[in-house]
């Protein structure tokens, strides 16, 4: 089945719920309510609700963190340590993150043919290589236009559902399904959120709007595109209540005690974590924060332990915090970057790109905890990954679009009029508990 992107009034499982639940569902037969609230559910559990990506930004080296392999001549001087996961070891730099590993999973053996940092981010945020006839959207804003914005409580979101903390140079886009889709950049938490302030008096601010109200009426006039007039009155709409706003304070991580920032590690990517729980807290449905510093070609080891310091208390509290709210089986927490280093060390004590058997860590909403995917060669020969050790990114988006309760075959018609599925891959069922 295929449905134009510009008919945004599509019907979805889940949008029919959000229908039926904002009309009383008086349109529905009993039977076509029963099945559209058991379509809701996966494998007999809610689905989750939302995602929280930890962007690692430069290519993590797996050696240095999710998948070492201590005493061989790949592994470096790193060591391994016990989590509280029966049989999985991971780098020593992670203490926190070990004890933690109950409610994570592992897939150490994802395989690429992006080795360009550029396309490698674009493939891992969309779940496609790059294309010059379409811009595929991130999995955040696909989340965004498949989920309704009311959630299951009745709770509305009135700020950006996709949000992007500390952004790279590749943040979340909407792409085809269009930049009212792309992610509300931000930056350090610790600092107000730019822009959503009036910097005049109320009087002179309420006559910029009745101003701005003209200059809209009189675009409204000249286009000849309904679908125009409607989008640009409704972003105008929706950054105006933004503004006025109490779900903003979900930003000011500063209200918290000292003692979870501290929890935290008090950096600009632990105080962008916490924020990322607090904003799925008010009904955000995708924060992607970025830690960046990872591309470790000179100096891996020492630069590994820098970003582990950052990392570890960060993904630990964020994961546990999520737990003891009562909100880990509804969000899904997905750690990792575009790909990546070397089993090979460089003259310069350093590792380089490898898209072939490098891991990332997911949590949460439904994913399995204690649980590793594949295993790589601890000789670091790239031939022994076969076809059924080695996982595909694809296969992640479709594993966490399942779990979402989304239809990652379902197909959009892009700007370019060709149907493009919201995922190729296929779950990884052994993730799904």
């Amino acid at each position: 089945m295929t449905t134009s992107l510009h008919a945004l009034d599509h019907i979805s499982r889940r949008s029919l719920l959000g229908m039926a639940g904002m009309t009383g569902a008086a349109w529905l037969t009993p039977v076509a309510h029963t099945l559209a609230a058991k379509a809701e559910r996966v494998k007999g559990r809610e689905p989750a609700q939302s995602v929280i990506v930890l962007w690692l930004s430069g290519g993590p080296s797996q050696l240095e963190t999710f998948d070492p392999h201590p005493g061989t001549k790949i592994g470096g001087p790193t060591k391994a340590i016990r989590t509280a996961a029966r049989g999985v070891e991971i780098a020593e730099g992670l203490p926190l993150v070990a004890e933690e590993m109950g409610s994570m999973s592992l897939v150490r053996s994802l395989t690429t043919k992006e080795g360009d940092h550029e396309r490698g981010a674009y493939l891992v945020k969309t779940g496609y290589v790059p294309d010059p006839t379409a811009v595929h959207p991130s999995i955040g804003a696909i989340i965004c236009y498949q989920l309704p914005e009311e959630l299951p409580s009745g709770l509305r979101t009135e700020i950006p559902r996709h949000v992007s903390i500390l952004p790279d140079q590749w943040p979340g886009r909407g792409g085809d399904l269009g930049n009212q889709f792309d992610a509300f950049k931000t930056y350090d938490p610790k600092y107000p959120v730019p822009d959503v302030a009036a910097r005049v008096p109320k009087d002179r601010f309420e006559r910029r709007l009745a101003d701005l109200d003209v200059v809209d009426r009189a675009f409204a006039a000249r286009s000849p595109r309904q679908a125009a007039r409607t989008m640009h009155g409704d972003m105008i709409g929706r950054a105006r209540k933004m503004m006025s706003s109490e779900q903003l304070k979900a930003f000011e991580v500063s209200h918290e005690p000292r003692e979870v920032l501290v929890r935290y590690g008090d950096t600009p990517f632990g105080r962008g974590c916490l924020a990322s729980r607090r904003l799925i807290e008010v009904g955000v449905r995708c924060v992607e924060v970025t830690l960046t510093g990872w591309d470790t070609h000179i100096s891996n080891f020492e630069g590994c332990k820098t970003q582990n310091a950052i990392l570890d208390p960060a993904l630990a509290a964020l994961v546990r915090d999520l737990r003891e709210r009562d909100l880990l089986s509804r969000t899904i927490v997905l750690c990792g970057g575009e790909f990546g280093r070397t089993p090979k060390i460089n003259p310069t004590d350093g590792r380089d790109h490898w898209p072939t058997g490098f891991s990332m860590a997911l949590a949460g909403g439904g994913i399995r905890g204690g649980h590793v995917i594949g295993e790589t060669d601890p000789e670091g020969r790239q031939k022994k990954m076969t076809d059924a050790d080695a996982q595909r990114i694809e296969d992640v988006h479709a594993t966490i679009l399942h779990a979402l309760g989304i239809d990652y075959g379902w197909e959009y018609i892009s700007r370019a009029n060709r149907p493009i599925k919201l995922s190729q891959g296929q779950p990884i069922r052994e993730l799904l508990g």
